[in-house]
């Protein structure tokens, strides 16, 4: 006899299944100049841009709904590791950068200069930074430095940005992700090309109290995300493209913390023809539909879309016909169920319920010169021998 858990459980996967197979092309903006797109974040509380970084170092602002340019900002003189907007305060969307600067930026004066500007030692560069759930703690992950690599911290409502501290022996290598939990604003995880996966309680203070576990992937960890019906678990992909999801309410009990693990999941949801997708673009869970999505893509430039849960990946639906190249980034956008990507072809491309391109024609490729690819910077170090402090 079924559960209520288990028919809720149902229910809820029929209606997201219902959801993406209604997606169809809706909405191009097509390319205006060779510059990959790498990363994009919806602005909160029903806000209407899109913000999308680029590998010319520019900030662009788009009408997340005609896909439009709205504006852009620079300022940046290296390779952005990402940007995210401030949830109470939605004008404010905030980016980081391999040239040592985390920086804020008002979105309603496109074009302006940042708003406010972070940084720690001037030999710093970082690939990785996010803001608290709660808007007030800053964090960055730095490059390695000589034997070091370092989590540094700001206050973001103090005048003058001063760096609060920082944490130094939790990694050994390149901190490639660093992400906060969506409702604790003291929890926070970080990746690196060490292989590990840390989580931190950071009201404990010092670094050895707050570490609370460390996940080893076996292998460079480039994507980390948050998900789960409370955000207990954290997903994580590897640049080499593996998965691992962890389950951290098992924490204090005796089960291994590991929920599904792939040293590579290309192959676990077989396409038609029974071949696997080229790479993963990345995760989110689903709040509404309280499921994780992993979408998965082609070197032509097809999208797949996934379940992940503890029995691997499960192919959910195919977007084809979009993308010329190569997906970078993808944002979904939960009050219209609508999906947008962006990638190396310079496109953005939003997929709605029912959509109809309004613009016939065939998808175009605008691959960058070798420039924009060296530009871009992905990381492909791998050193993950570091064992001590590791929880499996």
């Amino acid at each position: 006899m079924s559960t209520g858990v288990t028919d809720a459980g149902a229910a809820s996967m029929e209606g997201l299944e219902k959801k993406l197979a209604g997606l169809s092309l809706a909405r191009r903006s097509r390319p205006e100049d060779p510059t990959y797109l790498l990363d994009a974040a919806l602005q909160p509380d029903a806000g209407g841009l899109l913000a999308v970084s680029c590998s010319d170092f520019t900030l662009r602002l788009h009408d997340k709904d005609t896909l439009g340019r709205v504006g852009e900002f620079k300022g940046h003189r290296k390779p952005l590791c990402g940007l995210t907007f401030a949830r109470g305060s939605p004008d404010l969307l905030f980016s980081g950068s391999a040239d040592g600067t985390v920086r804020a930026w008002d979105v309603r004066r496109p074009g302006s200069a940042a708003a406010q500007t972070f940084s720690s030692d001037p030999a710093h560069a970082y690939c990785s930074f996010d803001v608290s759930c709660g808007d007030a703690l800053l964090t960055a992950g730095t490059e390695q430095l000589q034997d070091d690599s370092f989590l540094v911290f700001w206050d973001r409502r103090k005048p003058g940005t001063v760096l609060l501290g920082a944490y130094s022996e939790s990694h050994s290598d390149d901190i490639t992700q660093v992400r906060f939990h969506p409702r604790d604003k003291d929890r926070l995880a970080s990746g690196s090309t060490d292989g590990l996966v840390n989580v931190f309680d950071l009201s404990r203070g010092a670094e050895d109290e707050a570490l609370l576990a460390t996940c080893n992937s076996g292998s460079s960890a480039g994507a980390v995300c948050w998900s789960g019906p409370a955000y207990q678990q954290l997903l994580c992909l590897s640049h080499d493209e593996g998965l691992h999801l962890w389950d951290l309410s098992r924490l204090h009990t005796d089960q291994p913390l590991a929920v599904f693990a792939a040293a590579d999941a290309r192959g676990l949801a077989p396409l038609p023809g029974g071949r696997g997708v080229d790479y993963l673009v990345g995760g989110r869970w689903l709040e509404g539909a309280g499921r994780l999505l992993v979408v998965g893509g082609t070197g032509g430039g097809d999208l797949h879309l996934m379940e992940c849960d503890g029995d691997g990946l499960r192919l959910l639906r195919s977007l084809e016909g979009g993308h010329a190249a190569t997906v970078r980034c993808f944002v979904w956008d939960e009050a219209t169920d609508a999906l947008i990507t962006g990638g190396e072809d310079a496109q953005l491309l939003l997929w709605k319920p029912g959509g109809e391109e309004l613009t016939a024609g065939s998808r175009e490729s605008m691959k960058s010169q070798s420039a924009l690819r060296v530009k871009s910077r992905p990381h492909k170090k791998v050193s993950y021998q570091r064992e001590k402090k590791t929880t499996t």
